[in-house]
């Protein structure tokens, strides 16, 4: 399905992501002793569920032939007063939509693939490299 490599570049925090070509930044803030040169582990996360979110959404109102225009999504997360972690999001789209178009795009969101993933979880395992 997917495979990423990180690799530490010998500077406190900051590794290199690579997936294929493309090369991204992770690290921590500086409050955390970090360089803040890319993204912490958490913004990565809420990350892969808004790439997943607009993507899905925008072949979803391509194949009904709705314009979205400028799509955004703002996501955010907390803790709640057990430590679970609740994501929220926020769908905006340039374009006019109807009710019936907004209330379809709700619907759809609550089943992207990463939705989902996020929503059920996954097994983790590890083990020693060679």
């Amino acid at each position: 399905m997917a495979q990423v490599q990180i690799v530490s570049d010998g500077v406190n925090y900051r590794h290199q992501i690579r997936s294929g070509e493309h090369v991204l930044l992770a690290d921590e803030p500086l409050g955390l002793g970090g360089q803040a040169a890319g993204m912490a582990p958490f913004d990565l996360y809420l990350a892969s569920l808004a790439a997943c979110t607009a993507i899905t959404l925008r072949m979803y109102a391509e194949k009904k032939g709705w314009e979205l225009g400028e799509f955004r999504a703002e996501l955010s997360s907390s803790r709640d007063a057990n430590g679970r972690l609740q994501v929220h999001r926020v769908l905006h789209a340039a374009a006019p939509l109807t009710a019936a178009q907004w209330a379809r795009l709700l619907d759809v969101v609550e089943r992207t693939p990463v939705t989902l993933v996020m929503r059920e979880g996954a097994d983790i395992t590890s083990e020693q490299g060679r």
